[in-house]
């Protein structure tokens, strides 16, 4: 099916004669009408009632006509917006991060960005890991922020990515307290801890299988509820429902409000991660962007 076959029969019901819509269409009345009949072979129904005059659409017509007005209304906005696409899109840049930094860490650094470095336009794709270190290899974004830690190294070439560091991240146990502020469940704990556990494999998981590996005491902890995304952890932990190790980025309020509190003594049970931005080195990008190069040359510079 070709695209001026759409545009033959709107204006075919619209003019209501194969004649005037040939003029217009500037073809001959003959290739006008082959031209309507090799759609509605295509529709493999009559849109058209050829025994009238002037000429009217069947009711299957009608219906297509609607259908054919909306499609061929997509495919203009599709064109216009491919058009505008390469202007519009040097001065915005395409951030990709794991869900649980773009929930928490992402807003507040690009709050105090805005400050430093002026205003810039961003979009902004929450992933998983695997898929946010995805997004930046397959060129679907300008600029990757995601944890690192030597235990879990993301699997960039050092040739053709670099990266800066944003800061640290720490990952620890957290519960709801109770009526005297002290946390429903704990680590060590002498008894099986209810937790709140990522999905296995997740990046987040991994990390806390390292901590419990090296945590001085062992930990009894009791799965009782999976899922993929830190918020969703806390969202259960708030409720009470066991402890949560969560990204000390997203339970700053809470903490404040004491709705969550450290579940093991400080310095336990806890883990350090960095925070990194990953870009591809310049010789390698295909469309660069004067935006992405100034504000990586101002990180840069701390």
């Amino acid at each position: 099916m070709e695209t001026k076959w759409l545009e033959d029969f709107v204006s075919l019901a619209e003019t209501r004669s194969f004649s005037r819509s040939a003029q217009l269409r500037h073809v001959t009345q003959p290739a006008f009408s082959r031209r309507i009949q090799a759609l509605e072979a295509w529709a493999g129904i009559d849109l058209v009632d050829r025994s009238s005059y002037p000429t009217r659409l069947t009711p299957a017509g009608e219906t297509f006509h609607a259908q054919a007005l909306e499609i061929l209304g997509s495919l203009a906005s599709a064109r216009n917006m491919m058009r505008s696409y390469q202007a519009a899109g040097l001065d915005m840049i395409e951030f990709a991060a794991p869900h649980t930094l773009a929930f928490t860490f992402f807003p507040h650094w690009l709050m105090d960005l805005r400050q430093r470095f002026g205003n810039i336009k961003s979009r902004l794709t929450g992933l998983n890991v695997h898929d946010a270190v995805l997004r930046l290899t397959e060129g679907g974004c300008d600029l990757l922020i995601a944890y690192h830690h030597p235990s879990q190294p993301l699997q960039l070439s050092t040739d053709r990515y670099e990266m800066l560091s944003l800061g640290s991240e720490t990952l620890s146990a957290y519960a709801k307290p109770d009526a005297d502020g002290q946390p429903l469940f704990r680590l060590p704990g002498h008894e099986r801890v209810p937790c709140l556990s990522y999905a296995s494999g997740a990046y987040m998981a991994r990390l806390v299988e390292l901590i419990l590996k090296q945590a001085p005491v062992p930990a009894q902890l009791e799965p009782i509820y999976v899922t993929d995304m830190a918020e969703g952890l806390k969202s259960m932990a708030l409720e009470g429902h066991g402890l949560a190790f969560l990204p000390a980025s997203s339970v700053h309020k809470e903490l404040e409000l004491c709705r969550l509190v450290p579940a093991a003594p400080a310095g336990s049970f806890e883990v350090t991660m960095d925070v990194r931005i990953y870009r591809e080195r310049p010789e390698f990008v295909r469309h660069p962007k004067p935006g992405v190069q100034a504000l990586w040359d101002f990180l840069r510079r701390g």
